[in-house]
């Protein structure tokens, strides 16, 4: 599979990739910007053997990865419509977490945020949670590593606090700091990781981070200058 694979209609997009629908049981993921899947693809293999709930691969290739199709709703898109479960989002999330450091990692995972052998998504926000009759399925596997777990906690909750979301519904618009808020109290009550001793490092890798705007920079910056 290359570049040149033949893409389908267009499902969903986020700041670096766009998702195709192939047919009724498989998407192709397809990088925008220079991107390898292949070290993506095989973590997400490891955690399937693992038990964690990540989508099935099909093939891995340059910037395209084909996988299964989740029938679901992500967790952000459902507190833009049910803000009311904040609370129960917020558990789930801890929970997927907490699930999640439990698996020992690989050898070959990089360790951008200090020893560890602890398996880390440095993404795992609401946006890369999927809602299914199944159970949550955790997706966007990009920035997988290796490291200790309250970093990983510290990063989600640096994303939660700053990243901007677009194209919130206008109902939500105005509660949307209220019901970030919530979620992110709420994770932070019930996640088992301390993040405190790794905010300041995860900071500095997530401003590194070429799809971080320049706003978000900002606020980061500001974040971590008003806890030192």
């Amino acid at each position: 599979m290359t570049g040149n694979t033949a893409q389908g209609r267009l499902i969903g997009s986020g700041r670096a990739a766009d998702v195709y629908e192939l047919d009724g049981s498989r998407v192709l993921r397809r990088y925008r910007i220079g991107a390898n899947v292949e070290s993506e693809a095989r973590l997400m293999r490891y955690l399937r053997w693992a038990g964690f709930p990540v989508p099935e691969v099909f093939s891995a290739q340059g910037t395209d990865m084909v996988m299964a199709r989740i029938d679901g709703t992500d967790m952000l898109s459902d507190l833009a419509r049910r803000p009311w479960h904040a609370i129960a989002c917020a558990r789930i999330l801890a929970r997927m977490h907490d699930q999640l450091h439990e698996i020992q990692a690989p050898p070959w995972l990089p360790r951008p945020l200090g020893e560890g052998d602890r398996v880390l998504h440095l993404d795992l926000h609401p946006g890369n949670v999927m809602l299914t009759r199944a159970g949550p399925i955790v997706i966007d596997w990009s920035n997988g590593a290796a490291g200790p777990p309250g970093a990983d906690v510290a990063m989600a909750s640096l994303i939660m606090r700053v990243s901007e979301v677009d194209n919130l519904p206008k109902t939500i618009q105005l509660i949307s700091g209220l019901v970030r808020g919530v979620v992110v109290r709420g994770f932070e009550r019930a996640v088992t990781a301390d993040s405190t001793p790794y905010l300041a490092a995860a900071v500095k890798l997530r401003i590194a981070d070429r799809n971080v705007r320049s706003s978000e920079v900002t606020a980061l910056q500001r974040l971590i200058g008003g806890q030192s």
